[in-house]
């Protein structure tokens, strides 16, 4: 399957990341809400049909495997969600650090090839790149409700254009320059909705009464 098309299905886990907050949850979704979230998910679709997605078909297995992968996505979001209302970003970093190198172990001695100084080098200077943005993934789904941050996530499309035409020279087409005017503003949208954690406080501190 092309990058474009697996990308393409794989921006679904925006969607299926705020189904999962309402379902797990029990975040709310209003109609600006829905909106918003439905706002992002055309841009990051026009993104992805700009680039050339689906315009050589599709097939079911590649298809259903980029899906579930999008599926796997939103469940690590819950599932950060939930662990971060209790532990620590740098605990849960970690864990998921050690565990991850545990596991791939094996595959990493099968598929092993020597790579160049250079690339060592490049990994290097991915680690601390890697490592706060882990984090701030986490004080994200610490903060803010599933609802929210999926739908935000789709930024990540506006940066890489960004860096394609400072790094690379890539200069991105008017569907693409749409996609993400749609991002942003569906972003926007979604940053003035108000939040669950809000109503919530609002309706607790609505039905106090003061001890006399």
């Amino acid at each position: 399957m092309p990058v474009a098309d697996a990308s393409a299905i794989g921006i679904l886990y925006g969607v299926i990341t705020v189904l999962i907050g309402v379902v797990f949850l029990k975040e709310y979704v209003g109609l600006r809400h829905g909106l918003a979230v439905l706002i992002s998910l055309a841009g990051a679709a026009l993104v992805m049909f700009s680039q050339g997605a689906f315009q050589s078909g599709l097939a079911a297995i590649p298809a259903f495997i980029a899906l579930l992968s999008a599926i796997l996505m939103a469940s690590e979001g819950l599932l950060i969600r939930l662990l971060s209302q209790t532990e620590s970003a740098l605990s849960m970093m970690l864990h998921v650090s050690v565990f991850g190198v545990l596991l791939m172990c094996i595959p990493a001695y099968i598929e092993w090839k020597p790579v160049s100084m250079a690339v060592v080098l490049g990994c290097f200077a991915l680690g601390p790149l890697s490592v706060f943005a882990q984090y701030c993934t986490i004080r994200g789904y610490r903060i803010a409700p599933l609802s929210v941050v999926g739908p935000v996530d789709y930024a990540w499309l506006i940066f890489a254009m960004i860096l394609g035409v400072v790094v690379f020279g890539e200069y991105p087409g008017a569907g693409v320059l749409a996609g993400g005017v749609l991002i942003i503003i569906g972003g926007g949208v979604l940053a003035s909705v108000p939040t669950q954690r809000r109503r919530t406080s609002a309706a607790n501190r609505a039905t106090c009464v003061p001890d006399p």
